[in-house]
């Protein structure tokens, strides 16, 4: 991969929030959400971060958004470290990356119409536009996202799942974007309706050159719209792979654990594959384990793991893993 075509490059990535702190304000402990992550993501590519709910998956894409000021690492966008600029200088790159909610109902205000909603971003970069520019490039935002113009007068409530996250693909698709982080886009929706609003990703991918930063829990979902995978756990990448090497070549113990319960259409393979149960619960991030952050609960575990974090490893071909066993 070219160092010129990697728009986003991130660097040793933490984010630790205080969580109990002296009687003078001091922290003493912190919930280590992220804790020291690397990833790149090529111009035109999508890459997936996934993980159960709590791994940190979602704060990762908040601090490349710079809703959260990162604890410590660097965030590279087209070259540029924007972890460490301020506000002002912020507002050129604002823009250029763009949020997609997990929620299409809560992230819209109730009080706009269609149309209000996405005016609102056509108009954020503070340019004067005619009145036909902005009624033209509302109903052109609307017909890419495969919305009727004539919605532009609904409101949100009077949409559907679908309608709502389409709604918010536009808005987002107004402020000419790079790179989107979509944050579970898919997990509110009806399955049906989550293969349209994939498939769609992928054409506007095709058509307008986004990248994607696509956050989700499903391995199922992801493997289809991802080019590369990476799969977190408790605020650590431990394995990271090309898409198809995802069901092909599995190699971490929590990889294999994940991909054994994504359900399975044909009933003879269903019947000959046997499931990974782990044993106990995610650690708590404020008290995370010594060494691997797995180790409780792997049945592979030996004394290294639970003393030594294992670093990602390039096994080959682009195929990382972070295990002492591999």
């Amino acid at each position: 991969m070219s160092e010129q075509n990697i728009l986003l490059k991130v660097e040793n990535l933490k984010m630790h929030f205080p969580a109990e702190s002296t009687w003078f304000g001091k922290p003493t402990k912190f919930v280590k959400a992220v804790d020291g992550i690397d990833f790149q993501i090529e111009s035109g590519k999508t890459f997936g971060l996934v993980g159960e709910s709590g791994c940190g998956k979602t704060t990762a894409g908040k601090c490349v958004l710079r809703i959260y000021e990162p604890t410590e690492g660097s965030i590279y966008y087209q070259g540029t470290d924007i972890s460490k600029i301020t506000e002002s200088q912020l507002k050129p790159y604002r823009r250029s990356i763009q949020l997609i909610f997990q929620d299409p109902y809560g992230s819209l205000d109730p009080r706009q119409s269609v149309g209000s909603i996405v005016r609102e971003a056509v108009l954020a970069d503070g340019k004067k536009k005619a009145e036909a520019d902005v009624k033209a490039r509302i109903e052109e935002l609307l017909t890419l996202v495969e919305l009727d113009p004539s919605m532009a007068g609904r409101y949100p409530h009077e949409m559907s799942g679908g309608q709502r996250q389409r709604l918010g693909i536009a808005r987002a698709l107004a402020c000419e974007p790079k790179l989107i982080v979509c944050d579970e886009p898919v997990s509110a929706l009806d399955v049906s309706i989550q293969a349209q609003i994939i498939n769609l990703f992928e054409s506007l991918q095709e058509k307008l050159g986004l990248t994607y930063l696509f956050i989700a829990h499903d391995l199922a979902v992801v493997r289809h719209i991802a080019d590369t995978i990476a799969v977190m756990y408790l605020g650590h990448i431990v394995e990271m792979m090309d898409a198809g090497e995802l069901y092909a070549n599995p190699c971490h113990p929590y990889t294999k654990a994940l991909l054994s319960a994504v359900p399975v259409t044909d009933y003879y393979t269903e019947q000959k594959r046997s499931r990974i149960v782990l044993e106990g619960e995610v650690p708590s991030p404020i008290h995370a384990p010594s060494g691997c952050p797995f180790h409780p609960r792997c049945r592979h575990a030996a004394d290294l793991c639970k003393t030594q974090m294992p670093p990602l490893v390039d096994q080959g071909g682009g195929h990382f893993v972070a295990c002492h066993n591999y």
